[in-house]
């Protein structure tokens, strides 16, 4: 094992040890996961870009959700290729700096991802024209920008002063900040007590600001005297808990599993819910929004019409 600036302590590179145990299988595992990723890729881009011709979506609602699709495409994009390169060419080794990039974004990027939600939650859906302008929707994006830069860059720092005399083998498919964690022998307290703040600063505030406006949306939805304004209310409702849930399930499972539960349940289980706790997001919310929200139902439609008459323009 080689070293970075000549010490012991610190390695030039890591070794990711893709999933131990199904190591015979890493090719059948690529397979649904690269699916996913082709999915996610295309669907996110496909709904920005609808989004963006389409001038009855240049709404806010739609605005945020093309953010959302954004920051979907930068945290799948942030492991999926390195970890299909481990299953498919057992291209293992990481630089040491490169780990910690891969580790800044993995974090950062989900962080962004729980704060768009937040965003779209707490900006009640039933006023956005009325509560929203481009300035204030670029300025909520932006901050929830810099709340996930801010909060992350410390552990590039915490995890770079660590001494890795342990080796350099990372039983994971990516780096993130408890799986590299787990192989110094140093004191990793200060790693542990952070990571808890920023996930209660992030997810947990999160989750609450979420819970607190559904509660109010929910009420006024109900109290709504038009059947049509209440259907169409709770549909939009349904796509965005659906996302919700699709986002903060596999997390959830991820963050705990790793502190409480251990010994309990095998590092492989942990390792592939915390790939899909990155692939699930970006490969279902453009699918969710697609089925549950009519006004992109019929832009697709007015989208499709255009270019069937555009083509047989071409041929007249």
């Amino acid at each position: 094992m080689s070293f970075l600036n000549g010490t012991s302590l610190t390695p030039a590179t890591f070794i990711l040890n893709g999933i131990p145990g199904l190591e015979e299988v890493h090719m059948w595992i690529s397979f649904p996961l690269c699916t996913m990723y082709s999915i996610a890729i295309t669907g996110n881009f496909g709904l920005m870009y609808l989004i963006y011709s389409e001038e009855a979506l240049h709404r806010p609602m739609y605005i945020f959700l093309a953010l959302l699709s954004f920051t979907d495409v930068l945290m799948c994009t942030s492991t999926l290729p390195s970890t299909l390169c481990i299953l498919w060419f057992n291209l293992k080794e990481i630089d040491f700096k490169a780990c910690l990039a891969q580790m800044f974004f993995v974090h950062a990027f989900t962080g962004m991802e729980s704060g768009v939600l937040m965003l779209m939650a707490i900006c009640c859906p039933l006023r956005y024209a009325a509560l929203l302008t481009n300035s204030v929707i670029a300025k909520a994006g932006l901050l929830t920008f810099l709340r996930g830069v801010v909060l992350v860059i410390p552990f590039t720092f915490l995890t770079r002063r660590l001494p890795y005399c342990r080796g350099n083998v990372i039983q994971h498919t990516y780096c993130d900040h408890m799986s590299v964690a787990k192989i110094p022998c140093g004191n990793v307290k200060v790693n542990a007590v952070y990571g808890l703040m920023v996930a209660l600063l992030i997810g947990g505030f999160d989750i609450l600001c979420i819970t607190v406006s559904y509660t109010m949306i929910l009420r006024a939805v109900v109290s709504l005297s038009s059947v049509d304004a209440r259907q169409k209310a709770f549909s939009t409702c349904t796509a965005h808990i659906c996302a919700i849930v699709i986002t903060y399930v596999p997390a959830f499972f991820t963050f705990f599993t790793h502190r409480f539960g251990g010994h309990s349940i095998p590092p492989h289980i942990h390792i592939i819910m915390a790939n899909l706790y990155l692939l699930m997001p970006p490969t279902m919310n453009p699918i969710v929004y697609g089925v549950k929200t009519k006004q992109i139902q019929e832009s697709v439609t007015r989208f499709l019409l255009k270019g069937k008459d555009s083509s047989s323009q071409t041929f007249t």
